[in-house]
């Protein structure tokens, strides 16, 4: 039962509260989309509308630097899960405070991100700050831990991370999609970060000419993230 419920958790809902976290930002910054839209662009990644063939390789995914930015940003100010539990192998000090050998102890990954002197204005979505004339996460091994840090990092994470980019790639190049509510919803933390109700996007087709693909019926043209 452990191990099932570790494999929904890891594998579903972390990657699930990711990409619903990305489609609500890009919804949010347009011209954050659009830059990405110009990159994939440069890269030859996007040509007329559409994606061109064969163009969606692993080496070319990887040199598209803005949108690693994008994906980080996403990770940073909407870590999925709160944080990570450790055992204490031998006693240490922390401020003051000694810390028993054989202790559990919980580190904050949200706190973490919120507090980290490295990061400028941490309420603000700012892929830019992961350019590498800011690359606010390299100050320090552990102001940036999205997928934890240590012996015990994520197996998982060039996986996420590439299902994440995958997603955004196809979002920026075949879709215009908009919120189908008047407002954008609460978020809640637990227990990962997702939208309360969920996050109710209409979603357009785009052909080469970036017209709009009519769908059949309006049932088509809205779903829930």
């Amino acid at each position: 039962q452990d191990g099932t419920l570790e494999l929904i958790f890891a594998a579903y809902a972390t990657t699930a509260s990711a990409s619903t976290s990305l489609i609500m930002q890009l919804l949010k910054h347009p011209r954050v989309l659009e830059k990405l839209r110009e990159e994939l662009r440069s890269k030859g990644i996007l040509h007329n509308g559409c994606i061109c063939e064969g163009s969606l390789r692993l080496d070319n995914i990887s040199s598209l630097h803005y949108l690693d930015c994008v994906i980080k940003e996403v990770l940073r100010l909407f870590t999925p899960i709160s944080g990570g539990y450790r055992t204490v192998l031998q006693t240490f000090e922390l401020d003051g405070f000694q810390i028993p050998k054989g202790w559990s102890v919980m580190y904050s990954i949200r706190d973490t991100h919120d507090t980290a002197p490295v990061f400028k204005d941490v309420d603000v979505f700012d892929p830019d700050r992961f350019e590498q004339g800011r690359s606010e996460d390299k100050d320090g091994r552990f102001h940036y831990l999205p997928f934890g840090g240590g012996v015990r990092t994520c197996l998982g994470k060039h996986l996420a991370k590439l299902f994440l980019k995958a997603l955004a790639i196809e979002l920026a190049s075949t879709s215009r999609f908009e919120l189908a509510t008047r407002t954008f919803p609460k978020i809640t933390l637990v227990p990962v970060v997702h939208p309360v109700d969920g996050l109710k996007v209409k979603f357009f087709g785009l052909d080469s000419n970036q017209n709009e693909i009519l769908a059949g019926t309006d049932a088509m043209l809205g779903a829930t993230v």
